[in-house]
């Protein structure tokens, strides 16, 4: 049996990060909401990753929720540095991006969150950003990608 933090199928994201002419996307999986009035959103980044290094300048991202067909996107944006490879250069020479609120977004995400933080906390292996939803947008229909489906093709474990 799984263990119970993996027993729940969470969404897939994508931050999206940038400072002056630096800009990366990294994979987060530990997300959720955490008020509904003001509307705020708990989003851990991994410690040591370019997304990080960005976040804690600017303080002010897009998550964007992936849609199942993206899945492929997991080992460029996870699993691979933004501090060795320009993962935004080789999203572009793919034809995959746009821009939203002067932020690099992916065609296919389901929706888009411009969000601002408000408080950072050291969490072990990830910083906790709390921060309020500065606007969305829903851009396509469609069902997100999951943990599950990640699983399923061999691309996570657990």
């Amino acid at each position: 049996m799984k263990r119970p933090w993996n027993r729940v199928n969470l969404p897939v994201y994508s931050l999206s990060s940038k400072n002056a002419d630096q800009e990366n996307m990294h994979i987060c999986t530990y997300v959720s909401s955490v008020s509904m009035q003001p509307k705020r959103m708990m989003v851990a980044i991994f410690q040591g990753t370019k997304t990080l290094e960005l976040a804690e300048i600017e303080k002010h991202f897009v998550l964007q929720l992936l849609a199942e067909q993206q899945y492929k996107l997991v080992k460029l944006l996870g699993q691979s540095s933004g501090n060795s490879i320009n993962k935004i250069e080789r999203l572009e020479k793919r034809k995959l991006l746009s821009t939203w609120k002067d932020f690099k977004v992916l065609k296919e995400a389901l929706a888009y969150m411009e969000l601002k933080a408000i408080s950072i906390s050291n969490a072990g292996d990830h910083i906790v950003f709390i921060c309020d939803v500065i606007s969305f947008h829903n851009n396509l229909a469609g069902e997100p990608l999951t943990l599950n489906l990640l699983r399923e093709k061999g691309i996570v474990r657990g």
